[in-house]
């Protein structure tokens, strides 16, 4: 197993997502980052829909993700259903990021602590 620090986002869009259960639970089409806090907040995933029709786009709280690097894939541990009912949106109608309601809402739904709540150690 590889042990790598450092990945172009340009490599890992497109990775597919799974659970630990090994279903497929999509893939990754985009990052948000956050540029005040020089952070990737979120990974976008596309998940349900036919050859891209009526697929729906999750925004799924970076720290909720693991790099299986052997596999070269995302894991997400989360059932099948969480993913489905979690808060999507339409490829064409892409939420506020910047919106802290949104993002609490987000990061409740995928039980982690949103980033800009977590203490940052300085040296």
């Amino acid at each position: 197993m590889s042990n790598r620090r450092f990945l172009s986002c340009k490599t890992l869009a497109g990775n597919k997502v799974r659970n630990s259960r090994n279903e497929d639970l999509g893939k990754v089409e985009d990052f948000m980052l956050d540029l005040n806090e020089g952070k990737i907040a979120y990974a976008v995933l596309s998940f349900g829909g036919f050859i891209g029709i009526g697929e729906k786009l999750f925004a799924v709280p970076w720290s909720a993700l693991r790099l299986d690097q052997d596999k070269r894939d995302f894991v997400l541990d989360v059932e099948k259903d969480a993913l489905k009912s979690a808060p999507g949106f339409e490829k064409d109608k892409w939420p506020d990021f910047a919106d802290a309601t949104f993002g609490r809402q987000i990061h409740e739904h995928y039980k982690t602590t949103p980033y800009w709540d977590v203490p940052v150690l300085k040296p």
